[in-house]
């Protein structure tokens, strides 16, 4: 999100935005990353600005952080990366904006943020899979790798940019304590996967689903005559979207990671209570 995803500066906006979101709900902010070769959680001032200018900082997975390591490198994490480490460093709740999931007619292209949640014990809040990709099959893959989706205040899947996908959950939660207390009862039961609690977009921010699908489908159509594929394909169709949507993906982006670091920092709070 800091170092990819985001344009420069409101990479900025979002980190300052969730911080304080974090701290506001009386929690800890701790942001993921491989600092010069050092797998961190949580980044000193000067570190924090060097990742936001993306000076030198590459996109690294799970499978890339012990590469990342023994190179010495600046590494931004994705999902699976950030998750990995949360769970190394005896972080319990993870937040981010939307999950990896499978692509749109590729389904042989799915992230590697499923399989790492099908491994790692952690609460991962988010707005759903990002609307670029194939959420029913995303959907699917979440079921048959048997991680838990539980709707924060919704029934819906939500799709990042929309409060629906027009995908019903089968597990709800209405509050904080509700989603700790499932948690331990997942923990309890021996289960290894994470929990994933999907939060609607603010509802002041969310967009049309028809908009966003339209949207998806022009930015789809672009990386095709560009030949973009693989891992950049993601920040293509995102900087894509932006386009396509005049900007108006942005402000929803950011309302949706702030909201997110708030409802983590209050099952984080529950979950000490």
């Amino acid at each position: 999100m800091l170092a990819q995803g985001l344009p420069i500066p409101a990479n900025r906006d979002a980190a300052e935005r969730m911080i304080a979101a974090v701290r506001s709900h009386g929690a800890l902010a701790a942001i993921t990353a491989v600092v010069r070769g050092v797998p961190s959680v949580g980044l000193e001032p000067a570190e924090l600005e060097r990742f936001l200018k993306r000076e030198g900082v590459r996109k690294v997975s799970a499978r890339d952080i012990p590469i990342a390591v023994a190179s010495g490198l600046d590494g931004a994490t994705t999902v699976a990366a950030s998750i990995a480490l949360a769970s190394l460093g005896g972080v319990t709740v993870f937040a981010t904006g939307g999950i990896g999931g499978v692509h749109r007619g590729v389904p042989l292209d799915e992230s590697a943020d499923l399989l790492e949640l099908s491994r790692t014990r952690v609460i991962c809040v988010c707005a759903g899979a990002k609307s670029i990709l194939d959420l029913p099959a995303t959907w699917e893959r979440l079921e048959t790798l048997g991680i838990p989706v539980v709707g924060y205040r919704t029934n819906d899947l939500p799709g990042f940019f929309t409060a629906s996908t027009g995908i019903k959950l089968t597990a709800r939660g209405d509050s904080a304590v509700e989603i700790a207390n499932m948690f331990q009862a997942h923990v309890a039961f021996g289960r290894p996967q994470a929990v994933l609690v999907v939060n609607p977009p603010p509802p002041e921010h969310a967009m049309d689903r028809a908009e966003v699908d339209g949207a998806v489908r022009q930015a789809l159509a672009a990386a095709a005559r560009a030949g973009i594929g693989g891992p950049a394909l993601t920040p293509f169709l995102l900087d894509s979207l932006a386009k396509v949507t005049a900007g108006r993906s942005l402000p929803v982006n950011l309302a949706l990671l702030e909201s997110n670091a708030a409802v983590a920092a209050e099952i984080a709070a529950a979950m000490r209570a």
